[in-house]
């Protein structure tokens, strides 16, 4: 069976790696397996493109910090239940269409990523280098994906009851320094 979401060659993998560097290089280890992870579950539930709800899904699963940051326990269980949820539920209705506000401008050359995956994943990037790291973690991303209220991401958090301005302050509290 030929997977949905097509191999990259190094020049189709779009504005995080216009050097020719790894994915790796741009973000750091767990960040990586959340992208890894995320283009397996597009494939596996038959989308044709990774998304931001596929990211975020990832990110639950992945990187421990964010867990942190979104609250443990019942909250993110119940993340998770509407994440899994969308293969057979409401986002049936996700997998014929792509996913772009608009309210972002549009990055071309990203095979495979939804343009606002697309925007998250080089906007959270783009943090990391605000503060000065050299690699994107996961709370860059969640960051990011949070940052545009049409994204599917910030739709399953709305179910959740998970208040988008509230993940970016905590975001903000993590990366203050303690005294």
């Amino acid at each position: 069976m030929q997977p949905r979401i097509p191999r990259q060659s190094p020049g189709e993998q779009g504005p995080w790696r216009p050097d020719g560097t790894d994915v790796d290089a741009r973000f750091n280890a767990e960040l990586a397996s959340v992208v890894s992870g995320a283009r397996r579950r597009a494939v596996r539930d038959g989308d044709r493109q990774v998304d931001t709800a596929h990211l975020l899904h990832s990110l639950l699963e992945y990187d421990p910090e964010v867990r942190t940051v979104l609250g443990e326990g019942p909250r993110i269980a119940r993340l998770l239940g509407y994440l899994v949820q969308r293969s057979i539920g409401y986002g049936l209705r996700w997998q014929s269409t792509v996913e772009d506000s608009g309210a972002v401008p549009v990055v071309t050359g990203v095979a495979g990523f939804s343009p606002l995956a697309a925007a998250a994943m080089e906007d959270a990037r783009a943090r990391a280098e605000r503060r000065g790291a050299a690699r994107a973690c996961g709370i860059d991303l969640l960051a990011a994906l949070v940052a545009d209220p049409q994204a599917r991401a910030v739709e399953v958090l709305g179910r959740a009851a998970v208040e988008p301005r509230t993940v970016l302050a905590r975001v903000e509290n993590h990366f203050e320094p303690t005294p």
